[in-house]
């Protein structure tokens, strides 16, 4: 049984379709926290005091801090990806 034994193709369909736009949903959700937590942490690091215009060390500090956090991100991931890919098997 799984929960939509009465009720017709188009309202199972319709179900599906829900659940995978609030998918979609809690994905945008996650990738804004996530720029908003790089945002914070990079900021704090590069930003001595914000002007009208950045100068190109604070510029290039940011860069390379949004992507080290990322490169990082994207090591954790991959690594807990495997961990439970060998821990499935």
């Amino acid at each position: 049984m799984d929960g939509y034994d009465n009720i017709s193709a188009s309202e199972k369909a319709e179900a599906t379709e829900l659940q995978r736009m609030i998918a979609i949903e809690q994905q945008k959700a996650q990738f804004q926290a996530q720029v908003h937590t790089f945002t914070d942490v990079c900021w704090d690091k590069c930003v001595d005091s914000p002007g009208s215009k950045l100068d190109y060390r604070t510029e290039t500090c940011l860069q390379s801090c949004v992507e080290r956090f990322i490169d990082t991100t994207l090591t954790i991931t991959n690594r807990f990806t495997q961990m439970v890919q060998k821990g499935a098997h």
